[in-house]
């Protein structure tokens, strides 16, 4: 009996000092374990998916609209020669590696921030400017726009897409970049804001924001690289973050440079929104035309030169 109690009493010495150096480990690390808990808040984030999951389909319509890219040679070879773009990445380089290049350089010298005083000029060169005489960093919408205007000058196909959330009153909305990979013959998300971000499947092949919508509804596995980096579990809260913010999307019917500097380039041709939303929904915001027709919406842009 004695022998007995002995074994217990150090069985629960044991586990009182494994309970001892458990509470330790929590109250050193509870920085890091607050962060942990917060980016991966399951609740909010099951939340987001359920609302995905109950939209309506996408579907094809009856409304016209096109989606075009107009590249301006003298425009591209000014920002061209503005910024070297021939020396961040291999002349023979795929259109991915051109793009993700691009997408480093960006955000690798702007970071992000809601900033104070809007640019005087919304390009390319004006915004690089900016953030060397008036504020370093700038929002998701000017990361995009930049980011664009230099993928379009290395004759890259781009765009920029605002990506919305279900409530109306949430003012939280993100705007990131897709190229058209013609290598793949599809869209790929590139997102140079808040260091930077891209999603592939589990062979690394770079999602559009289309799949990465459906991916979240149906529940298959993506990789999400932070900082372009290798994927980590440091991307929950990116995970938690987009799922909110692919309920619908709005983009230029058309889009070239200058697009939004509508002060210095009165010139310039503006089409209006196109809104891509799942069938049932009234999108809020912006006036324009507004569509079901993912297809058509996703599809190889039209692309001219001047």
């Amino acid at each position: 009996m004695k022998k007995l109690y002995r074994i217990l009493r150090g069985v629960f010495a044991i586990i009182g000092v494994a309970a001892v150096i458990t509470a330790l480990y929590f109250v050193i690390n509870k920085d890091m374990v607050r962060v942990n808990i917060d980016k991966t808040d399951l609740a909010l984030c099951q939340d987001r998916l359920d609302s995905l999951r109950a939209a309506g389909p996408y579907a094809a319509d009856t409304t016209t609209f096109t989606m075009a890219l107009l590249q301006d040679t003298a425009s591209a070879k000014e920002i061209r020669d503005f910024f070297r773009l021939d020396t961040l990445y291999p002349a023979d380089a795929d259109t991915w590696t051109k793009s993700l290049a691009i997408a480093k350089f960006v955000a690798s010298n702007i970071p992000h921030a809601n900033q104070k005083n809007w640019p005087d000029t919304i390009g390319a060169i004006g915004l690089w400017n900016y953030t060397k005489q008036v504020e370093p960093a700038f929002n998701c919408r000017l990361h995009s726009i930049m980011t664009f205007e230099l993928l379009m000058a290395a004759g890259i196909q781009a765009r920029y897409i605002t990506c919305m959330p279900m409530d109306e009153d949430d003012p939280d909305c993100h705007v990131v970049n897709e190229v058209w990979l013609p290598e793949c013959g599809k869209w790929a998300m590139l997102d140079s804001d808040m260091g930077g971000h891209y999603i592939t499947d589990k062979k690394g092949v770079p999602l559009s924001l289309y799949e990465i919508r459906q991916r979240f509804i149906k529940g298959d596995k993506m990789l999400i690289y932070p900082a372009f980096e290798n994927p980590t579990s440091r991307a929950d809260w990116y995970y938690a973050y987009m799922a909110k913010n692919t309920y619908w999307f709005s983009c230029w019917g058309e889009l070239s440079y200058n697009q939004e500097d509508c002060d210095n380039h009165p010139d310039v041709v503006r089409d209006h929104y196109i809104h891509l939303v799942p069938s049932g929904f009234e999108p809020f915001g912006n006036e324009g035309t507004i569509t079901t027709n993912a297809e058509k919406f996703w599809a190889s842009p039209t692309y001219s030169v001047n």
